[in-house]
């Protein structure tokens, strides 16, 4: 009724609860578009186990689970799953909070900026960290785009699938992150990404 429509394109479950079984839950999304009033479901951060389990009751059309230079905890099994079964795969903070854009540096938080409390952020791990900005930015000066479009490529590159949603609030960055769509790059290129290195502290 707020957003004046008489139906959702798509309603995703973010989060499952681990007091309810997913089943439970995912019958309750599927009948919902049985009712008409939703078009396509998906999940968030979910296990290929819980995917199966979903799957056998209704198809799932998304699944929205972080992916990032310094956050690849999914592409061993939950990615390939998902272009497997044709689901969209949308991967929430693909330039890492911000910090893969190089545009950081080595500052302090406010405690009201959600970062302030992330493990990766503390001081300590953000200046180990900075060894992965520094071969984002590498690549970026090499083939002539900004570190934050080389990060936006490198998700885009794991597969037609993969539509990333990186948060902004200025004209000119999401612009910057539209572009990145043309920005292919080469196999040496997604090698020397693939192999920087893990990042220290924890997402949450």
């Amino acid at each position: 009724q707020r957003l004046g429509v008489d139906h959702i394109d798509l309603y995703q479950l973010h989060r499952v609860d681990p007091a309810t079984p997913v089943e439970e839950t995912w019958g309750a999304f599927a009948g919902l578009v049985e009712a008409g009033k939703v078009r396509a479901i998906g999940l968030s951060e979910v296990t290929v186990e819980q995917l199966e389990a979903c799957q056998a009751i209704h198809p799932v059309a998304t699944v929205q689970s972080e992916l990032s230079l310094w956050t690849r905890d999914w592409t061993a099994d939950v990615l390939p799953w998902c272009r497997d079964h044709g689901v969209t795969y949308l991967p929430y903070a693909p330039l890492g909070r911000g910090f893969l854009t190089g545009a950081l540096g080595q500052r302090t938080f406010d405690e009201k900026d959600f970062r302030s409390g992330l493990p990766r952020f503390a001081p300590e791990n953000l200046a180990a960290n900075q060894a992965i900005v520094d071969a984002v930015r590498a690549v970026a000066e090499r083939v002539g785009a900004t570190p934050a479009q080389v990060a936006l490529a490198w998700v885009l590159a794991h597969g037609e699938h993969v539509v990333p949603i990186p948060g902004t609030k200025r004209v000119e960055r999401l612009e910057e992150n539209a572009a990145a769509a043309d920005l292919v790059l080469s196999a040496a290129d997604l090698a020397e990404l693939d192999a920087v290195p893990a990042p220290k502290g924890g997402r949450y």
